[in-house]
């Protein structure tokens, strides 16, 4: 077994549930990268929802809330709210994140609280048997829509942008260092940090979406159709929720605004107002 697994992992708890080749072991193992880098282990505590993202941080050796579904948001400013010295680490899907819990991540990304939110992205309710999701392309196959998919899909990193959220990056499971440093980076910002990650999953999204169930074609093609954009280049008001112009995916750094007011900040100062301690 790998150094750093050996590290984390609860081995009485594996083999996981994950499919083989899904993207959950490679973003599972960046942020465990990020935070042994970090040496903040004892100091962060991870959430997440239902999903099945949302079982990366239940492998591991660390505190960890397992929440209902859609609510890991709200979970992680409660926890945050009551140990505020916390990194509080979130980890959600696409579906759990933006449908079920697109209200909370509204208000989250508006307060800027200081989380770390990492969006599983496969673009499709994987572990619920292959539903469309918020993110799912258009004219998609799935189990809710059959005929071809009709909604536009949503950009999560331009939706976070708009509201508030001062760090804002988005990678794939093809860019694992990069991906790294973006969790070591938003465990270290102050504020709200949001990560989408473009995930594959063969087993539903391969059939429905992508017409191919190799991950490895699948990291390919993530590689083949995204383009990098420098920090402060990526325009949420004028991103085209289906990718640009040419029908690629937008990815690299989009904001990082150190100076942005923080939640728990105000709600100090606000005390201090009124003589509170």
């Amino acid at each position: 077994m790998n150094k750093l697994y050996e590290k984390y992992i609860k081995k009485e708890s594996l083999p996981t549930l994950f499919c083989p080749g899904c993207g959950n072991g490679i973003i599972q193992r960046a942020a465990i990268e990020a935070i042994d880098n970090l040496g903040c282990r004892k100091e962060t505590a991870c959430v997440s929802g239902i999903g099945c993202s949302s079982w990366i941080p239940c492998y591991l050796q660390m505190d960890a809330i397992h929440t209902m579904h859609g609510r890991a948001l709200p979970f992680a400013e409660g926890l945050k709210l009551s140990q505020p010295d916390k990194k509080i680490l979130v980890f959600t899907g696409d579906g759990d994140c933006m449908a079920i819990g697109g209200n909370h991540l509204l208000h989250a990304a508006a307060r800027n609280i200081d989380l770390t939110v990492v969006m599983v992205n496969n673009n499709i309710y994987g572990m619920t048997g292959g539903q469309k999701s918020p993110t799912t392309p258009l004219e998609a196959k799935t189990k809710t829509s059959p005929f071809g998919c009709i909604d536009m899909p949503m950009d999560a990193c331009a939706l976070v942008m708009t509201l508030g959220a001062s760090y804002v990056a988005r990678w794939t499971t093809a860019h694992p260092v990069q991906l790294a440093k973006a969790i070591a980076e938003g465990l270290l910002h102050k504020g709200f940090a949001f990560i989408d990650v473009l995930s594959q999953c063969p087993v539903q999204a391969g059939k429905s979406i992508w017409g191919e169930k190799d991950p490895a074609k699948i990291m390919k093609m993530y590689k083949e159709h995204t383009y990098m954009v420098k920090e402060g280049e990526f325009d949420p008001a004028a991103a085209d929720r289906a990718g640009d112009k040419k029908g690629k995916i937008p990815i690299g750094l989009f904001r990082n605004d150190p100076d942005a007011p923080e939640y728990l900040e105000k709600v100090k100062a606000k005390l201090s107002q009124c003589g509170i301690k």
